[in-house]
């Protein structure tokens, strides 16, 4: 199974990630050709250049922003992400940081998150650096993403707010259930951003299943601390085709009979943006015969807490159930099929009995198919026919 390994010895800061994602592959050019689409070319560059902490090699990021107006609320920030025209996995990553970085703020300010108002993270460089992750994380198409503890650091960090211990509320806040460590290094290790592209993004915290590494990154820091201040994430394969009973998945439930039909539609959005990994409605028949909802949200360990808390703030229920379960997952592996459209990614598994099955990725097909002008389905069939004939040559030799 194709798995990005996240490795914060040293902590994680956004411009740390990119310059680890640029030094493991992610091709600059693209990056930089997607960030476009934001439409804030003008007020930003990014530069990537070698650097080395303590003799070990890597690559620097920076972002240099003429806009120092830090205080955007999150409404800006999602109407300049989907209005951006990114591809729908990459829109909905991106919304999924700034998601989670809003309902920390919300929980710590005691506000309603409409109305939370981002300081650090809403400046330009912090937007580069969350969308930039969205467009790293998507181009490498893993399946699976693991990461060891997190280092947050020692000290105290001066915020918008005061001056405050480290880690910063927001971090500490948002890396809620996430495995930390504390004082290796003296100062901040981990930002808010950092901290939420990880928990965004992670499926497993401390894992103990085989990883073969394949391919390494290494970004590099603008601090000295006492140990090497770089970011090193790795790509390779997970050996385990069944996930390790350390990574526990959850079902979350609340019968729901008192509220409004059309107040649903944005709970489901709000939760698939916070990370849930699927939201599905059942009708049901409660006592005294009351019609209602039962309302299931699908979950990690990381995401558990903070989903359920959205359900109670979000929603008329006054409780609800949270249920372990583990799930078992087929092999899988994202190829790249040339055909006469174009780069079409599909997603290929192997059944237990050894057959393989495949399925085109949405996303690709989607963008072909507005860009010829013709409709989903029909342009499906044609990419669909060719990489069938594709697949059953290659086989057949």
């Amino acid at each position: 199974m194709r798995t990005l390994y996240y490795q914060p010895s040293c902590g994680i800061s956004g411009d740390m990630h990119l310059a680890a994602m640029i030094d493991l592959g992610v091709p600059e050019q693209y990056l930089t050709d997607e960030l476009a689409k934001l439409n804030l070319t003008s007020e930003f560059k990014i530069t990537f250049e070698s650097g080395s902490k303590m003799g070990i090699s890597g690559t620097r990021a920076e972002v240099h922003a003429a806009d120092q107006h830090d205080h955007r609320h999150h409404d800006t920030i999602i109407k300049m992400i989907t209005n951006a025209g990114f591809s729908q996995a990459i829109e909905a990553r991106a919304l999924r940081v700034f998601q989670i970085i809003a309902v920390a703020e919300a929980k710590i300010h005691n506000i309603p998150i409409e109305q939370v108002h981002f300081h650090e993270v809403g400046a330009i460089d912090s937007i580069v650096d969350i969308v930039g992750a969205a467009i790293c994380l998507e181009w490498l198409g893993v399946e699976r993403v693991i990461c060891n503890s997190v280092e947050v650091g020692s000290g105290y960090v001066n915020c918008a707010h005061g001056r405050f211990p480290v880690p910063a509320p927001a971090t500490q806040e948002i890396l809620s259930g996430v495995p930390c460590t504390y004082g290796t290094v003296s100062g901040e290790s981990t930002t808010p951003t950092g901290a939420a592209i990880l928990k965004a993004s992670v499926d497993e915290y401390e894992p103990k299943s085989a990883f073969i590494p394949e391919k390494f990154g290494y970004g590099v820091g603008h601090k000295d601390f006492e140990i090497p201040n770089v970011l090193r994430i790795v790509l390779g394969e997970s050996t385990a085709n069944q996930v390790s009973k350390s990574e526990q998945h959850y079902k979350i439930e609340a019968n729901i009979d008192d509220m409004a039909a059309e107040n649903f539609e944005p709970l489901i959005q709000d939760l698939l943006t916070a990370g849930a990994g699927d939201v599905f409605f059942t009708p049901i028949i409660m006592k005294k015969s009351r019609p209602a909802t039962c309302l299931s949200v699908l979950s990690n360990q990381a995401n558990v807490h903070a989903l359920a808390d959205m359900i109670l703030n979000r929603s008329s229920t006054i409780g609800l159930r949270i249920v372990p379960f583990t799930k078992r997952i087929l092999p899988r592996e994202l190829k790249e099929i040339e055909t006469s459209f174009g780069t079409v990614r599909i997603k290929e598994v192997t059944q237990p009995d050894g057959r393989k099955r495949w399925k085109s990725e949405y996303d690709d097909v989607q963008r072909i198919a507005v860009a010829k002008g013709k409709d989903f389905r029909s342009v499906k069939q044609f990419i669909d026919f060719e990489i069938m004939q594709q697949l059953s040559g290659a086989n057949s030799k």
